[in-house]
């Protein structure tokens, strides 16, 4: 019953920006954790940035300086602010939450930077 649908993603030029935005439902008033993975071809998927109902937040080291990770907590909604980007971030960007019941997935939302 929960159900996480990402949006926001597209083809952009590098150095620019993209925001993503993923949104919750299901019931349930806020998740404890919510973050951002990616998965590039022929890799792992791996985090991205996370971002806790306290409001902590943690960033892999290739976007550190260049993300940003929030939430709306009234929406159960979280957002990736995607600056300076490149070529490297190309990815399916995949929205994930945890909760009480488990850890939920959103289907994913292709991000393509070119050169």
């Amino acid at each position: 019953q929960v159900q996480l649908v990402e949006s926001g993603g597209g083809l952009v030029q590098a150095g620019g920006s993209l925001r993503l935005s993923c949104a919750a439902s299901g019931g349930i008033l806020s998740f404890y954790v919510m973050g951002w993975y990616r998965q590039a071809p022929g890799k792992q998927r791996e985090s991205v940035a996370v971002i806790t109902s306290e409001g902590n937040t943690d960033y892999a080291g290739s976007v550190k300086g260049r993300f940003t990770i929030s939430r709306d907590i009234a929406g159960n909604t979280v957002f990736l602010q995607m600056d300076s980007v490149k070529p490297e971030d190309t990815a399916v960007y995949y929205c994930a939450a945890v909760h009480t019941g488990g850890t939920y997935w959103g289907q994913g939302t292709q991000v393509t930077v070119s050169s």
